[in-house]
């Protein structure tokens, strides 16, 4: 794996996985600490791509393998909140990333770091061959979170989704509590 740290530009956070690792799909496999990055496909990623053009040639030299798995994603293929338009980009680490805000003072309250906010991460770029699959990834180091945005798929509040009822005043709970 090549050690050279990859500044990303900015992007748009989702599935954040930065307080606790969680294992891969159904829970099988290593726990892995991890977070999507969305780039609008305008983004400049030259610095991504050379990282994951050296990193191939690192690891296979000229004889680039066949159906190599490239980290550069389509999002208009995902029907996910925010992923039209990006390309997206998965990284991981096992090891647990550095998280600062845009002051770089430490993040501790998952609330403050959420799927929408914007952030940039520093990354290092390897090139994998395991059990027949061969790809290019990136390995999740530090993330300083830019700004918040809209939240993705967060959930509505309940007061977003109720009207309220005819002859109901908001005190009556607590009137009926005082009767006791």
């Amino acid at each position: 794996m090549s050690k050279q740290k990859i500044l990303t530009p900015e992007f748009r956070v989702s599935f954040p996985k930065m307080f606790k690792p969680e294992a891969g799909m159904n829970g099988e496999g290593p726990a892995y600490y991890s977070l999507v990055m969305l780039f609008p496909k305008d983004t400049d990623l030259t610095a991504l791509k050379t990282a994951a053009q050296n990193a191939i040639k690192e690891k296979w030299g000229d004889k680039k393998p066949a159906n190599l798995r490239s980290p550069f994603r389509d999002g208009d293929e995902k029907e996910l909140d925010g992923y039209a338009g990006q390309i997206y980009i998965t990284c991981k680490s096992k090891d647990k990333p550095g998280l600062v805000n845009a002051a770089v003072e430490k993040i501790t309250d998952e609330a403050d770091f959420f799927a929408g906010c914007y952030a940039r991460a520093t990354l290092t770029c390897y090139a994998y061959d395991q059990n027949g699959n061969r790809g290019v990834s990136f390995g999740l180091q530090n993330v300083q979170k830019l700004r918040d945005g809209e939240p993705f798929g967060s959930k509505r509040k309940a007061e977003d989704d109720f009207e309220a009822v005819a002859g109901a005043s908001k005190s009556a709970a607590a009137d009926d509590f005082d009767k006791f």
